[in-house]
């Protein structure tokens, strides 16, 4: 049995952003991924981190305050986030971002995205990041990774504090101490049928397209542990995937952001283009056989931002995913929908941006409180079947603004802290894009602050 002083479950962002900050402690850490790569979901992300007031911002003269993102957040979250997690997201995130920077992960660009009343959405290159991240915590000698290694249960010691961690690698069950603190940042249970049936039987419908080690085992190891749970019944999918996304290609197009419309096989819009889209999502499920449909035209296809995990129009266009006709009557042959209601339903719309209200789902921007609406009227048009798929889950174990583990009681659970897509109460009834992530670098660093913040540095653990 070896001894740590803290260990990590988990190597996606949160994770790894937990073990490069021990490593500025000079602390002895030990990561466990169960997975035969690091990344997990992480890899899997729209490329987004939510920051304000950022250097990027500047340059593109958009202003930003750490108050207007707390509002978003907590607007977004209908105010049933936990203030205390939202508010130390907005005390950290602009030294989070410049940390990232320092670190060497880059940031290409701004855009706006679900949820942001100004572009905040700093984009980033996941599997740059993470590499970088890892490269970073791996090449200290105070590190220890272990891939293909399962975490199975974990147990306190004698005064009632989490220390001990059992896992299996290579067939071969194996224990270690953690003197100091036990992270988990193992994910959430986007693959997982049993907890989704359980706490979102809604949901059957949506693709499963999450990291494939994303069953939920982190949130079980903390409920044995007596954790409690936060925001289960907002568990909702995430509207704009492509049918095919179930497949090794995740393609995604938030075109109505950008200004398109959503309408479903009868030709009708349903929703209010530009709110969350997991609001979007919760509708889009409702419809006849979950069939929808983005519709937008030219002017807005030059929006395409090449690159773009979420704007890149042209390459889905290049992948035979969007269907391109010269008039709104022969796309509506394409997609197989209501000629005459689709030319009704584009007409109305048209109509209501000319007027600047839009009498049947009061779209005044194109998301959250950003941008203008335009009509759909230059052609070509285009039309992309869209579909709602469970790439995250944003529910799971309750955690203070230290990222300490709580109770039922919402007592800490001593030596037990979490960060990143397992934990519940952040982001609420809804979802800002880019505060996954965020929350997984923001909460990830804070826990291993919160963990060694007693050590005696005397004691410290260190590789010979």
């Amino acid at each position: 049995m070896e001894n740590y002083n803290i260990i990590i479950i988990g190597a996606g962002m949160a994770g790894l952003c937990a073990a490069v900050e021990a490593v500025s402690n000079n602390v002895r850490v030990l990561i466990l991924e169960k997975e035969n790569e690091i990344g997990g979901s992480s890899l899997l992300s729209g490329r987004y981190m939510a920051f304000a007031n950022t250097d990027l911002q500047m340059q593109e003269g958009i202003q930003d305050s750490t108050e207007m993102l707390v509002n978003d957040l907590l607007t977004v979250g209908d105010g049933a986030n936990e203030r205390s997690l939202v508010e130390a997201y907005g005390q950290h995130q602009l030294e989070t971002y410049q940390w990232l920077i320092e670190k060497g992960v880059q940031f290409h660009a701004v855009q706006a995205v679900s949820g942001h009343s100004v572009p905040r959405g700093h984009q980033i290159t996941p599997k740059q990041a993470i590499q970088t991240l890892f490269d970073l915590a791996n090449s200290n000698s105070n590190v220890t990774f272990l891939l293909n290694a399962d975490v199975k249960r974990l147990r306190k010691n004698n005064e009632g504090k989490v220390t001990e961690v059992f896992y299996v690698k290579d067939g071969k069950e194996f224990n270690a101490i953690a003197e100091d603190g036990v992270i988990i940042a193992s994910g959430g249970f986007s693959k997982s049928e049993t907890l989704l049936n359980a706490f979102a039987p809604q949901l059957k419908g949506a693709l499963r397209i999450g990291g494939k080690g994303n069953v939920g085992d982190g949130i079980k190891l903390a409920w044995e542990q007596g954790a409690w749970m936060r925001d289960f019944p907002f568990l909702k999918g995430t509207y704009g995937f492509h049918p095919s996304a179930d497949g090794p290609r995740k393609s995604q197009g938030l075109v109505f952001y950008k200004g398109a419309i959503i309408i479903n096989a009868e030709a009708k819009r349903f929703v209010n283009e530009s709110i969350s889209y997991k609001l979007i999502g919760t509708k889009a499920l409702e419809q006849s056989d979950g069939i929808t449909y983005q519709i937008w035209d030219q002017a807005i296809m030059k929006e395409s931002v090449p690159g773009d995990a979420l704007y890149d129009f042209d390459k889905l266009l290049d992948l035979g995913l969007i269907e391109q006709a010269n008039s709104l009557s022969e796309l509506a042959q394409k997609i197989d929908v209501p000629e005459k209601a689709l030319l009704e339903t584009i007409q109305t719309y048209n109509s209501d941006v000319s007027k600047g209200v839009d009498q049947q789902f009061g779209r005044s921007t194109l998301t959250h409180n950003f941008g203008n609406p335009t009509t759909i009227s230059e052609g070509p048009f285009y039309g992309m079947r869209t579909t709602v798929a469970m790439l995250a889950t944003y529910a799971g174990i309750a955690v203070d603004e230290q990222a300490r583990v709580l109770n039922p009681y919402n007592e800490p659970i001593e030596g037990l802290y979490a960060a990143g897509e397992l934990v519940g109460g952040f982001h609420g009834a809804g979802y800002m894009t880019g505060s996954s992530l965020g929350k997984a670098a923001i909460f990830g660093r804070i826990a291993v602050r919160t963990a060694i913040q007693n050590i005696n540095t005397e004691s410290l653990f260190v590789k010979g």
